[in-house]
């Protein structure tokens, strides 16, 4: 961990994302002008644009605050990875998994509390093909599910009725790794998630022992299981217990190559179309955040 005391000094640009925050953003609006009358603030009108953004405050910025969810702060920290810039976070997402992991609250005043103490730690991220991840990514179940919510009404409600409707009707995904450690785990599965930390959002662990600091990401495989099944595992997913679940297989690596039949990915909780074959690698001490 780096401190750094002076950092209340230095310049700060907020990028809200009006989608995930929805009409909560103009109360943090309201309270970042509150705070500092002068602030750099941006309105995220898209993924292009907001790295277009970044791109024309490079010179002036020293922190970049992501104000939504997993897929914000992601394309926040693709142009920041590998640089002294520091990521903040107000989650304002449906999961918010990467700012529970990272201990960033929705709390305005604590945030400003964390930029006058100043401390930072350099944390992981990793690639799916060219798509950077900070969180959770992965095929199969979760991305046909990923591809539906994003047409539909957003909440955990919703996201739990459409997961179960899937269920009953999807066929299992084909894996066939080329990376010569893990061809032992060639097979069909309901779903295979690369994770950088623990959980996928609202508390549901996918990798109880995932950390985004060791230089790995943790392959969780899941077999479809029988739907009398579902029940202890979601219990075992929200008690972080799931590596005691029998349809579930672990494997802790740094880079690997895998083919996939299908091209449904989400990537930090956004559907993304992604040819095989599919290269993950971590980026070691990549992404400079505030603690």
């Amino acid at each position: 961990m780096e401190t750094n005391n002076s950092i209340s000094e230095k310049k700060i640009a907020w990028i809200i994302n009006p989608f995930s925050a929805k009409g909560k953003y103009q109360k943090i609006i309201k309270n970042i002008k509150n705070s500092m009358p002068n602030a750099i603030l941006y309105i995220s009108e898209g993924i292009p644009e907001t790295h277009e953004f970044i791109k024309n405050v490079w010179e002036d910025v020293d922190i970049f605050v992501a104000i939504g969810g997993d897929g914000t702060i992601s394309t926040v920290a693709s142009q920041i990875i590998h640089t002294e810039k520091i990521l903040a976070i107000i989650p304002a997402g449906s999961g918010n998994g990467f700012s529970i992991e990272t201990n960033f609250s929705k709390n305005f005043s604590r945030l400003m509390e964390k930029i006058a103490i100043g401390n930072t730690k350099k944390i992981d991220t990793f690639f799916v093909n060219n798509f950077l991840s900070i969180n959770v990514s992965g095929v199969g179940f979760d991305g046909k599910v990923t591809k539906d919510f994003e047409k539909s009404s957003r909440g955990f409600l919703n996201y739990v009725r459409l997961s179960t409707k899937i269920f009953f009707n999807f066929k299992p995904i084909k894996l066939k790794f080329k990376t010569v450690e893990l061809t032992h785990l060639n097979g069909k599965y309901l779903m295979m998630n690369i994770a950088n930390t623990r959980q996928f959002g609202n508390n549901a662990y996918i990798a109880p022992h995932a950390s985004k600091s060791d230089g790995k990401v943790e392959v969780v495989l899941v077999k479809k299981f029988p739907i009398l099944h579902g029940l202890l595992f979601a219990k075992r997913l929200f008690a972080k217990e799931l590596h005691k679940d029998p349809y579930v297989t672990y494997a802790s690596v740094s880079e690997f190559i895998v083919k996939v039949n299908t091209k449904n990915w989400h990537v930090d909780g956004d559907f993304k179309k992604i040819k095989s074959p599919v290269h993950i690698r971590v980026l070691p001490g990549s992404l400079t955040i505030l603690v």
